[in-house]
Formats: C-alpha cells, sequence, structure tokens
C-alpha cells in the first residue's frame, strides 16, 4: 500500500470517525474470558483441529491453540470459536509458509 492510500485512509478514518478495522481490513476480535473468541475480517480457514485452528486475513494469519476447540459459527467473514482458549498469535505474511 503506497504512503498516500495510507495516510488517505487514516485522514479519513479520523474525520469520518470510522473504525480502522472497516478502512484497513484488519481482523477484529473479540474474546470472551478463555471460552469464546469471535473473529471478524478473515479470508478463510487453513487448517482446524481439536487444539489448533488457522485463519487466512488479509495480510497474514491468524493462529488460535487451546485445547477441546469447536467452531460454533462460521459464516463469510466472521467465525465463532469455543473452547479452552491458550494462545492468539498473528503471524505476518513475511512469516507464512
Amino acid at each position: 500500500m503506497t504512503r498516500i492510500s495510507r495516510n488517505l485512509r487514516k485522514w479519513t478514518s479520523e474525520v469520518l470517525d470510522l473504525p480502522q478495522d472497516v478502512l484497513f481490513d484488519m481482523p477484529r476480535l473479540t474474546l470472551i474470558g478463555s471460552k469464546q473468541l469471535y473473529i471478524e475480517n478473515h479470508r478463510g480457514v487453513v487448517h482446524f483441529s481439536e487444539d489448533k485452528l488457522v485463519l487466512d486475513l488479509s495480510v497474514g494469519r491468524l493462529e488460535v491453540s487451546g485445547a477441546e476447540l469447536v467452531i460454533r459459527n462460521i459464516m463469510p467473514e466472521e467465525v465463532a470459536v469455543e473452547g479452552h482458549i491458550k494462545n492468539i498469535q498473528y503471524i505476518g505474511t513475511e512469516d507464512v509458509k
């Protein structure tokens, strides 16, 4: 993304009071205790097992690890996960293999 484009989006966000996750297509995470996690703005499920979930993002990936993980709801841009969530890690595009 060019510097002018970033500056324009930042200015738009400030002037119009829009959330940055909307303008920059960033994921929005809502964690409720260590039992529920809602992730918005994902690009799809890369891997899922009862101890690990990997989601593709517009820039990078998101890894959720824990135990007894269950996908309760999945929609084109939103995922709801329940279980014993132990770790949430963002992996930038330079680290994705």
